[in-house]
């Protein structure tokens, strides 16, 4: 095997001044220095053992935002890609995107009318936002026309105008994924991201972590929204790495409001693609000025990824140990401090708790009938969404422990466990709207159930859930032609049988000149009669069936 030797060409040397031999082509095989790189092993180490991440907390690999490099290293390119390769030869040029690839199915782009505008630069952070342009600004009002219609298929004709129209895009999804059609839901939504990054500013970055868009202007929104809605479909298409991406991306946006509160999803979604560093470090790097300890998700899952550390066998023996410490110590705070989790958790592990745990008033039901309905969303949350991770026996022999020693520790009337009572008190009176938004978004039962009158009262639109109060508007939609509130009930009757039909039609606001009253409502007697010979013209009666026997050959019951 010494042929491919033989063909490499001879490396020309050259001395420097130092006399020092240099090679023209040290970086002559990328691939090889790019697997060096990444080589764990080669990783810079820190005080503690683990490999030290010179990067941002939130920065974004762009390889990591495509879904086929996750189910390649799952299943293998051959049976992911199939037999796409030589297509590929004769597939017409499309633009290359990261969020998603485009589809020779979609139609062809075309500008529609978003454009991304630099608004200013802050501390080195880059601050945009996204325009509608005129054109683009008509067809919204038009899509707001179709949405109060409560028609679908006035949005699909929109669509059939406008196909790149990205709220179209996003209200369609959800009325697909409602009728079970996932895989037009998901393709509306990556097509809606195809339109939104096709109008990306030259300077915009999704990988830095240091751009930002503000929530409040509603031109962003569909941008969150379309990013959300596609991390949800990854997860359920088995692509954790890939939508835990995405959730950094969508959290880098804003990290400092998180409209969105994919804070409440980043931890599931890490423990998912077994990011057990990514997460301990977040936790380390925010717990200081974003208190995560606070959130029932950040107080269980947090101690549950130091257990799988612990679990490494890979790692070095006092990592492990490490791991196995903190993971004990941060379990039994979650415990003391949401003890209302628990029953809950094993419940959905179909985990029967000993006689113990289920007769202290503790962890029981008083436990979560005592709680506030903002700790109540947040804990019915967590439970709905991460129990699967729960119920590794393994995981289940460490918790048990645990659970006697905070008994334990609450029986001896610990100090720990009176101000976490103190705590809960104090706290959670009322969640803030970005959480109810991230609630609404999930579609979690469990935690839908919990939301309060006032958020389930009000109409929820897929395309902009639970706007801000304080929202930035750069446009307004102009005000429709309102019916005059002096209608008969006679008019109020036939309107709603025909939403186009105005009795009083083009009535004169002069109101003096009695001949031209006159004439108007003669029109508008000749419009109503015009009306019902339609609608009568429209009805049709279904003939009783024959009967070949008038007799009958039946008795009445």
């Amino acid at each position: 095997s010494n042929k491919p030797r033989k063909k490499k060409k001879k490396r020309k040397t050259k001395k420097n001044s130092a006399g020092e031999t240099v090679e023209d082509n040290e970086l002559e095989d990328i691939d090889s220095l790019l697997e060096r790189i990444e080589d764990p092993r080669l990783a810079p180490q820190s005080q503690g053992g683990v490999p030290a991440d010179s990067r941002p907390l939130l920065y974004v690999e762009h390889r990591n935002l495509n879904p086929e490099n996750e189910l390649k290293r799952y299943f293998g390119a051959r049976a992911v890609l199939g037999d796409q390769r030589p297509r590929q030869r004769q597939r017409q040029y499309v633009r290359s995107m990261w969020l998603t690839a485009p589809k020779n199915t979609w139609p062809r782009y075309s500008k529609t009318g978003i454009t991304m505008q630099l608004l200013d630069t802050r501390r080195g952070v880059q601050h945009f936002t996204f325009e509608h342009h005129r054109e683009y600004q008509q067809v919204q009002f038009k899509f707001l026309d179709a949405v109060e219609s409560m028609d679908p298929n006035n949005i699909v004709l929109l669509l059939q105008m406008n196909p790149y129209h990205v709220d179209s895009l996003l209200q369609l999804s959800d009325v697909c994924r409602m009728q079970e059609d996932q895989e037009m839901a998901r393709d509306l939504i990556e097509r809606a991201l195809y339109s939104l990054e096709c109008a990306f500013h030259p300077v915009f970055s999704l990988t830095s972590g240091t751009c930002r868009l503000d929530y409040r202007r509603p031109e962003n929104r569909a941008f969150f929204l379309a990013l959300f809605k596609h991390l949800m479909f990854l997860e359920k298409r088995g692509c954790p790495r890939t939508a835990l991406e995405f959730c950094k991306l969508i959290l880098s946006l804003d990290p400092e409001n998180d409209p969105l509160c994919v804070l409440l999803l980043i931890d599931f979604l890490s423990l998912r693609a077994r990011e057990y560093t990514f997460l301990t470090r977040l936790f380390q790097e925010w717990e200081s000025h974003r208190n995560l300890s606070q959130l029932p998700n950040f107080a269980f899952s947090v101690p549950l990824a130091y257990f799988f550390l612990s679990q490494q066998e890979e790692r070095p023996e006092l990592e492990r140990g490490q791991a196995r410490e903190r993971a004990a110590r941060l379990l039994q705070l979650a415990l003391i401090m949401f003890p209302s989790v628990l029953m809950p958790l094993l419940d959905h592990c179909s985990v029967q708790p000993d006689a113990r745990v289920a007769s202290h008033p503790f962890f029981g039901l008083n436990a979560q009938i005592s709680q506030s309905p903002a700790l109540n969303q947040l804990t019915s949350l967590y439970v709905g969404r991460t129990h699967a991770l729960w119920k590794d026996p393994a995981v289940m022999a460490w918790l048990e422990p645990h659970v006697h020693e905070v008994l334990r520790m609450v029986d001896a009337q610990d100090t720990l466990v009176q101000e976490a009572e103190h705590k809960r008190k104090i706290r959670y009176q009322s969640a803030p709207r970005n959480i109810y938004r991230h609630i609404i978004l999930s579609e979690m039962k469990e935690a839908t159930a919990a939301l309060p009158l006032e958020v389930t009262s009000q109409p929820v639109m897929g395309f902009d859930p639970l706007p801000p109060l304080d929202s930035i508007v750069s446009y307004t939609r102009p005000e429709r032609t309102s019916h005059p509130s002096n209608e008969s009930t006679l008019s109020l009757f036939f309107r709603s049988l025909l939403p186009n039909f105005n009795l009083q039609g083009d009535m004169r606001h002069d109101g003096d000149d009695e001949a031209g009253a006159a004439q108007d409502l003669n029109q508008g007697v000749n419009r109503l009669m015009a009306a019902m010979r339609d609608m009568l013209a429209n009805i049709q009666f279904q003939e009783p069936p024959r009967d070949d026997n008038p007799e009958g050959d039946g008795d009445w019951d």
